[in-house]
């Protein structure tokens, strides 16, 4: 797995849309934050366009991420937003010269299509806070994807335990990002066997019933049979039915794969919620869990 170069203070960082659209006014604090961390925003041709609720249309999405991935001035691509619509222009990039000369790939949510179709390149990627709203999320949020884009170790220590936790240690290479996405990339070339790796989940504005037939959908592709691990970062704002489902969000995963003996932690700082800490996927990663915390250590 190649490692894209870390930044250096002035590297420029293109910011693109690759789902809904976006405005220039909604960018600006995430346009401040990367000039604070010495950090050069360029801002992609879908900044401002529309195309109903996309960011300009699936072939301007594609032509503007393709620019930015092959323009070697360009250091690392941060989506602008999530939302819906990177999947349906992944097919059209050329990753040809990205093979050659990697560079981060920054995001979460919708654009979780890009970490797993990158990963079968083999290149790593980070999963973080994307450009919006960036300055709503908690200070650690923004530490931790400074530290990653300029090469600084990065360790998640969780102290407060989930009562769903499973002990045990574990390594591999860590991967996945939003549940639903993955769901609806199973079968594709964009999807990774997860065999030998530790697979991160998170989700927004599900139903319950939802994550519990995604659940089932995972199982029966034998995506959760051979982990070496399970981390599960926010479910956020889940939706039940009038009448109940029953379980929570993190009960229905922890049923799942309950036939299972990977380690498996839960509540994750990543997703949706106040703190999105940034992970990197693709490298060897260290999970350990136990009684009074979980340590997720990635090594770059």
């Amino acid at each position: 797995m190649k490692t894209p170069p870390f930044l250096q203070k002035g590297d420029h960082i293109g910011i693109v849309c690759t789902a809904r659209k976006i405005t220039l006014q909604e960018l600006e604090p995430g346009l401040d934050f990367l000039k604070s961390i010495e950090l050069i925003p360029v801002l992609g041709d879908t900044i401002g366009q529309v195309d109903k609720q996309f960011g300009g249309t699936d072939k301007q999405r594609a032509e503007d991420f393709q620019h930015m991935l092959d323009n070697p001035n360009i250091k690392a691509i941060w989506c602008a937003r999530g939302g819906y619509g990177t999947v349906r222009m992944i097919d059209a990039i050329d990753f040809t010269e990205f093979k050659k000369h990697p560079k981060w790939i920054i995001g979460y949510s919708d654009p979780t299509v890009l970490p797993c179709h990158i990963h079968n390149l083999g290149v790593a990627t980070i999963h973080g806070q994307m450009c919006l709203d960036i300055e709503k999320k908690t200070e650690a949020t923004r530490t931790s994807l400074k530290d990653v884009l300029y090469g600084i170790p990065n360790v998640i220590e969780i102290t407060n335990a989930h009562k769903l936790n499973r002990f045990g240690t574990s390594k591999g290479e860590l991967i996945g990002g939003n549940l639903s996405v993955i769901s609806s990339i199973l079968g594709s070339k964009s999807m990774v066997d997860t065999s030998g790796k530790i697979l991160f989940l998170e989700d927004l504005d599900e139903y319950l019933y939802h994550i519990d037939r995604i659940m089932v959908n995972l199982k029966r592709n034998g995506v959760l049979d051979n982990l070496a691990g399970l981390v599960v970062g926010g479910m956020t704002d889940m939706n039940d039915n009038a009448i109940p489902f029953g379980k929570s969000a993190e009960e229905i995963i922890a049923e799942a794969v309950s036939e299972y003996d990977y380690p498996i932690c839960f509540n994750a700082p990543s997703g949706h919620g106040k703190e999105n800490v940034a992970m990197v996927f693709g490298v060897e990663t260290l999970l350990e869990v136990s009684a009074n915390k979980v340590i997720l250590n990635f090594e770059f």
